[in-house]
Formats: C-alpha cells, sequence, structure tokens
C-alpha cells in the first residue's frame, strides 16, 4: 500500500522510539518523512535539527522545510518526555518545562506548520497522547496533566480547522516498550518486579511496541481515513477499558 505517495510528512521526536517506527512505515508507504529532532536519525530520512521549545528554531525548521521540499502533508506530533511521582514530587520549574515539552509545543510546531497544511488536499495532524489522559494511574501526576491536555486540544483543534480540511487526531498509547521505560526501570529497586508489574497492568500482559502505535499513527494520518477526525485511539492493550 503506498496511499501517501507523492506526500511529505514531518515527524517530532522522529530519531527513535514511536517516533522513529512512525517515520519508516510512513516511509515504507510511500511518504517523503522528515524528522524533526534534536538528535539526528540513524535512518537515511531527511532531517532537520529542532528544538520544538524554541519559537525561532520551529519557525526555521518549516522555511527550511518548506524550501527542500515544497509542501507538507502530514504532521506528527510525537515529541515529548516524561515524568514521575504524584503532585509533591516535581518543583514549579519542572512543571513549566514538562508542560512547554508536551503540550506547548505542540501547539508552537503546529501553528508554524498551519500555512503548509492548508495548501494540502490530505492534511492530517496526529498528536500522541497517553492512556493516562484516560485512566489514573499511580505517580504520573504531572505526566498525566500534559497527556489529558493533548487529548482535550486534539480535540479543539480537530474543531477549529475542520473547515479548513486539516484533520486533527491522537492516539493513547499505554506503556510502550521504549528507550524511556528502559531507564525509568534502571532505576527501580526492583527492576524485575517494576517490570513484570507494567507488563500486568496491561491486559494483553505485555508491553505496547513502537510499531504497533506507528500503525494507528499511520491509519489516522492516511488519505484513506478522510472521515475520520476529532478521534483518539487507544493502542493501550485494553488498560484503560477492560478490568480482568
Amino acid at each position: 500500500m503506498k496511499e501517501f505517495q507523492g506526500l511529505v510528512a514531518a515527524v517530532t521526536g522522529g530519531a527513535g522510539g514511536i517516533g522513529a517506527a512512525t517515520a519508516a512505515l510512513l516511509t515504507e508507504r510511500g511518504a517523503t518523512t522528515v524528522v524533526l529532532d534534536r538528535t539526528a536519525p540513524d535512518t537515511p530520512h531527511p532531517y532537520i535539527r529542532c528544538d520544538i521549545t524554541d519559537d525561532d528554531a520551529v519557525a526555521a525548521a518549516m522555511r527550511t522545510l518548506a524550501d527542500d521540499h515544497g509542501r507538507l502533508d502530514v504532521l506528527v506530533n510525537n515529541a515529548g518526555i516524561g515524568a514521575k511521582g504524584d503532585v509533591t514530587a516535581n518543583n514549579r520549574e519542572e512543571w513549566h518545562r514538562i508542560l512547554d515539552v508536551n503540550v506547548v509545543s505542540m501547539a508552537r510546531i503546529t501553528a508554524a506548520a498551519l500555512p503548509l497544511l492548508r495548501r494540502s488536499d490530505h492534511a492530517a495532524v496526529v498528536n500522541v497522547s497517553s492512556v493516562v489522559a484516560l485512566a489514573g494511574v499511580r505517580n504520573r501526576a504531572l505526566y498525566s496533566a500534559t497527556k489529558g491536555a493533548v487529548l482535550s486540544m486534539t480535540l479543539a483543534m480537530a474543531a477549529d480547522h475542520v473547515k479548513e480540511g486539516i484533520r486533527v487526531n491522537c492516539v493513547t498509547p499505554g506503556t510502550v516498550d521504549t528507550p524511556w521505560i528502559g531507564r525509568l526501570l534502571s532505576t527501580a529497586p526492583d527492576p524485575e518486579a517494576e517490570s513484570r508489574a507494567l507488563r500486568t497492568r496491561q491486559p494483553l500482559g505485555r508491553l505496547v511496541t513502537p510499531e504497533e502505535v506507528a500503525h494507528a499513527i499511520t491509519y489516522l494520518a492516511s488519505p484513506l481515513s478522510a472521515s475520520t477526525t476529532g478521534s483518539a485511539l487507544a493502542v493501550d492493550g485494553g488498560m484503560a477499558t477492560l478490568k480482568v
């Protein structure tokens, strides 16, 4: 299937994890996929170095993308960082930093991309939220706040831009087997017990793979999904909805 043939996609945080898997699948499906990240990918995808928390850097990245490729059809807002603890665990500066990376930067880069997206006949934005936007999870207060905001912002963005032909959706992954989870486990007092807990809280009994999330993102971004907007697609092993 090459439904993205002739289209240009940009993936933030595309150098690793979910972003890298998404960039690979979009390319496989025919897209020219540009990775926006502070770190260059290990793959041959076109790459633009971009700090999504910097207004000037984001504006420069969009200019470069326009100059190099002439268009943008799909924007995947994947870049984000984690945080642990209850509401007492992170100081105010950390709250502002994580909110900026996980929420404000999605608005920042989408706003900068809108002039290009408005010129596309297949414009789609896919935001990466999380199951913690829908289910209460211990010691994730700050992270949950940001991902809940992403879900709500997705619905508002979809309403704002539906008449312009720009579809906006999000995915809500469960615990994904990414380097961040690996680092989280490495600092746990009992890594094996923590790993087992992460697996068993998802009814399927295992972690979600980056490739599974990438398939969901690609479905939402696809021109074949032209009637899907304002949706949140769960890829969480049943964590938000099943009690088994």
